[in-house]
């Protein structure tokens, strides 16, 4: 079994980590209906003494939008000159992070108004089964080695011996980057969480329960990587390296043969992280290299046949893994409202995997049958993305448009041979795949007084060929007549639409 121990160890811990909700809207007059400037808008708990949790004032269009310390039962309290007060009831639920209140209508007034006197009480907030947040800025045994590494000491998230990602015991979920999916965790493929250092995330956002708005793919749960965000501006960055050993004790001792298990392995992260900001775009550059040994699979197994004979046998997968990955892109305020974001991704591996695979016969010792294998194998992709992002008047309601393209490869060479006193066989296959994937994403988000409208499309175009070259020696144990060539494809159109609906004692998810 695969053990890997970092260099920095602490006890662990979970931080829950929560987003304030924000309150948008918009305030005009009844009798112009032109909007309200400067008004003051207050936002506190409901029938609390000291209620006041926050307050803002309307922008020159009326639209106004405010955070709250705390969620539950508010009261919203708006006010300005020439105009009489008015007051109303919100409830900020746990599923939503943003509300609309739509429009304000502030009847005119003669006389200066008095001061508003609010009142709040404070209502009891259950926390949210169905989504966690995790913290890993705050959790230095956590941020020091890699996303995969992180993702085996949260709840309801196992990972196996060949890092797959399980959630409450399912490999249907989707992982994904800042909200979408990417080649680097999508696509069937989780390889690349063991080289995403956990320094360059901010947290890790778990959903068992995920709405419509996810692929069938990921209907188990959703893990959402959230990466750091420098606002600084200017040059910034950040200069890493983690450093891992495992398999440092052998709970058996391997069975005789020239190679053996690899042992006291060595797992090497250095990364890179450069960021430029300034009033209208936001350059990027991440980079990290994965060098180790690792020992996947490691399997004994004792067989016994009706004539007393007793076999032993040992497939110990030893692995020297190197791998790349450069990120880089820009996100380009073309306005206020509007933001274009162009980023790609480079991704190359190349593992080695060798065994040597004993049959002894444990009453003589002897080894009579030896199987050598050796899989030589170059892996990677290329992935080009653009996003436009258009930004609503109010807080939280935006349009979202996406482009990406895909280009994947495998090259793997397998080589197996077998010793015995029955057969000596030498083989080799060869295998070529190119893979195509084209992905076009439209979101469209609107916040609700009382919860959130969400819905989009989504097309996806992937194809696969692969060429096969089989050198089949003597006594071979591949079969005759297998094919040269294969061709997989795929192609997805889908749509949905999610609205959720939260009150005080209980909340409505309807999605399609």
């Amino acid at each position: 079994m695969k053990q890997i121990l970092i260099i920095l160890i602490f006890l662990p811990r979970i931080y829950l980590a929560q987003t304030n909700p924000t309150v948008s809207g918009k305030i005009i007059s009844r009798e112009s209906s032109t909007p309200i400037a400067y008004a003051t808008v207050s936002i506190g708990r409901k029938n609390a003494d000291n209620n006041l949790l926050n307050q803002t004032l309307s922008q020159e269009n009326g639209i106004f939008t405010v955070s709250s310390p705390a969620r539950g039962a508010v009261e919203i309290s708006v006010w300005a000159v020439g105009y009489d007060s008015l007051k109303m009831d919100l409830f900020l639920g746990e599923k939503n992070d943003i509300f609309d209140v739509g429009t304000i209508v502030l009847q005119e007034k003669e006389i200066t108004l008095d001061a508003v006197e609010i009142q709040a009480d404070k209502s009891t907030i259950s926390s949210d089964l169905n989504q966690k947040s995790f913290n890993l800025d705050d959790n230095i045994s956590q941020s020091g080695g890699s996303v995969l590494d992180a993702l085996k000491g949260y709840p309801g998230v196992t990972v196996d011996q060949e890092g797959k990602v399980y959630l409450r015991g399912s490999d249907k979920i989707m992982v994904l980057i800042d909200g979408v999916l990417t080649p680097l965790t999508g696509f069937g493929n989780q390889k690349g969480l063991d080289n995403i250092p956990a320094s360059s995330i901010a947290r890790i956002e778990i959903i068992n329960n995920p709405s419509a708005k996810y692929q069938a793919s990921g209907m188990a749960g959703v893990i959402n990587l959230i990466p750091k965000t420098n606002l600084d501006k200017g040059w910034n960055g950040e200069v890493g390296l983690s450093l891992g050993m495992g398999q440092i004790f052998r709970r058996k001792a391997d069975l005789p043969t020239e190679l053996g298990s690899y042992a006291g392995n060595h797992k090497i992260l250095p990364n890179l992280n450069l960021n430029y900001r300034n009033e209208k775009i936001r350059y990027f550059l991440n980079g990290s290299v994965l060098n180790q040994r690792k020992l996947p699979n490691n399997e004994f197994t004792t067989r016994t046949y009706n004539d007393g004979r007793v076999i032993a046998s040992q497939v110990p997968e030893n692995r020297t893994q190197t791998q790349y990955i450069v990120n880089t892109g820009f996100d380009w305020n073309l306005n206020s409202k509007n933001i274009l974001s162009l980023s790609s991704i480079l991704d190359y591996e190349s593992h080695i995997d060798t065994a040597q695979i004993p049959y002894i016969l444990t009453n003589t010792n002897i080894r009579n049958r030896y199987w050598h294998w050796k899989e030589d194998e170059v892996t990677g992709f290329f992935n080009v993305r653009l996003d436009y992002k258009h930004l609503f008047p109010k807080a939280g309601h935006e349009l979202s448009i996406r482009g990406q393209y895909t280009r994947g490869w495998e090259n793997e060479q397998y080589f197996l041979s077998d010793s015995s006193q029955y057969r000596e066989a030498n083989d080799r296959t060869h295998i070529i795949a190119k893979e195509h994937t084209s992905l076009f994403n439209l979101d469209y988000t609107r916040p609700l007084k009382s919860g959130r409208l969400e819905t989009g499309a989504m097309f996806q175009l992937r194809t696969l060929p692969v060429t096969y070259e089989i050198g089949r020696g003597t006594q071979s144990v591949i079969a005759e007549g297998l094919g040269e060539w294969s061709d997989w494809g795929e192609t997805i159109l889908s749509a949905y639409a999610n609205y959720l609906y939260e009150r005080p004692k209980f909340d409505v998810e309807a999605g399609l």
